[in-house]
């Protein structure tokens, strides 16, 4: 058995209250909605083509109570339109640097606290959980996917519940680093030569050889080899930009890792996907696996197994909770399970070194 695992506690850099906001948009109704609240508060407006300065003389509670009846007022897309500058600096670089890192009023509220409980995410104690993954054909486990996890007030908090905040606020970056880095590093000491699935978001990768090199360090100081790691994407993102993630995988082929679609679905798209990425396994989804009795789905998931098979990679099953969806599973040509069938996932210390079958 391993020693318990130190939680993360990451520190996020929240804004503290500001005396004086510079906001730009492009479109021509949002400023003057705030221009015209900050008035009625008493705040001090000054304007210029696409910009709005306002200044709060009072110490900056105004500048509080004009954010929350803006969160309350303007809509979500509205919000995402309009970038803004809190306590700007006078000196004109650092301005226009500072304007061309400015968020957009939408992660400003999301970091202040005001639409969403930040606190989820500000306060929260992070660590890693594993969840089996085991070969169909002997049951025995082949490797473990990595999933977060948080607590906050004693209340457990979900992975996909800190990555939507994470979005929300501009941290998705940050999360996904620490995530990725702390999987690794806690499943050093009892993987033995098992598969470690790590999941990854493509859109914190901005560019593959500076943002994944932290997480190469933590590859290497865990003494994990390369061909043991396979870096999840979900196929829904994979969609948005097929250039971007083809980079980033041809990135991770580079070092050695495997990577794989994840959550892959009902669709002719996923069968595309398939082809292009060519990954070295592909996740049927829990919905696709759920269907697997119905003639589509069933279809549907023995061509993306085929074509899989095909080009050399695996397919996991996923959502696996019975003997009859396992038996299902197998019958379309998916060559792992995952699901509570199997196990769920537990934190690292609850792991001993798992026995392998190398199927």
């Amino acid at each position: 058995m391993t020693g318990p695992a130190e939680p993360l506690r990451p520190s996020w850099e929240t804004p503290h209250r500001a005396r004086r906001l510079l906001l730009a948009s492009t479109l021509d109704h949002i400023l003057p909605s705030i221009s015209r609240v900050a008035g009625a508060m008493g705040l001090t407006i000054g304007t210029a083509p696409g910009l709005l300065d306002v200044v709060d003389h009072q110490g900056g509670r105004r500048i509080d109570r004009l954010l929350e009846r803006l969160a309350r007022e303007l809509t979500t897309a509205e919000t995402e339109c309009v970038r803004i500058t809190a306590d700007p600096p006078g000196d004109g670089v650092a301005l226009a640097t500072r304007l061309l890192t400015a968020p957009t009023l939408a992660v400003e509220l999301a970091r202040r606290g005001i639409t969403v409980e930040m606190g989820l995410l500000t306060g929260a104690e992070l660590w890693p959980v594993y969840q089996p993954i085991m070969s169909l054909q002997s049951g025995g486990i082949v490797g473990h996917e990595a999933l977060l996890r948080g607590r906050v007030d004693g209340r457990e908090v979900g992975g996909g519940d800190l990555f939507f905040l994470a979005e929300r606020a501009g941290w998705l970056r940050r999360l996904d680093r620490l995530a990725r880095e702390a999987a690794i590093r806690h499943a050093a000491p009892w993987l033995g030569g098992a598969d470690l699935y790590v999941n990854s978001d493509p859109a914190a990768v901005h560019r593959p050889s500076v943002c994944l090199a932290s997480t190469e360090r933590a590859v290497h100081e865990a003494g994990i080899a390369p061909q043991q790691l396979v870096f999840e994407v979900v196929a829904s993102h994979a969609v948005t930009d097929r250039e971007h993630l083809m980079s980033v995988l041809d990135h991770h082929r580079s070092l050695g890792w495997r990577v794989a679609l994840d959550d892959v679905g009902v669709g002719w798209s996923s069968l595309a996907l398939v082809t292009v990425a060519r990954p070295d396994v592909v996740k049927l989804s829990k919905t696709l696996v759920a269907r697997l009795e119905e003639p589509g789905p069933q279809a549907v998931a023995r061509a993306l197994c085929e074509l899989t098979h095909l080009h050399g990679g695996r397919v996991v099953a996923e959502g696996v909770e019975s003997e009859r969806l396992a038996d299902l599973a197998r019958q379309v040509g998916a060559d792992l399970g995952q699901g509570w069938l199997f196990g769920r996932p537990v934190r690292p210390e609850a792991l001993a070194e798992p026995e392998l079958v190398l199927a």
